[in-house]
């Protein structure tokens, strides 16, 4: 698991997905929450706009983020 440091929060999933290089583009992001596909703390999110705030889990294909607040 790696620490990703965001500068305010909250920030909307796909964002971070995006922004984290987990897909190659927002639109990619939206689709891969849609679909069923991302995890956020431990649960299927389907929200693409869902508010991400420090201590948050994120896991898609494989990879796991934590979110902290730098």
């Amino acid at each position: 698991m790696r620490h990703v440091s965001i500068n305010k929060e909250p920030v909307e999933l796909y964002k971070i997905l995006k922004f984290e290089g987990m897909v190659p583009s927002g639109g990619v992001a939206k689709l891969a929450i849609e679909s069923g596909d991302v995890r956020v703390n431990d649960e299927v999110e389907t929200r693409k706009r869902k508010k991400i705030v420090a201590g948050d889990k994120i896991e898609f294909n494989g990879d796991v983020i934590r979110i902290v607040v730098g």
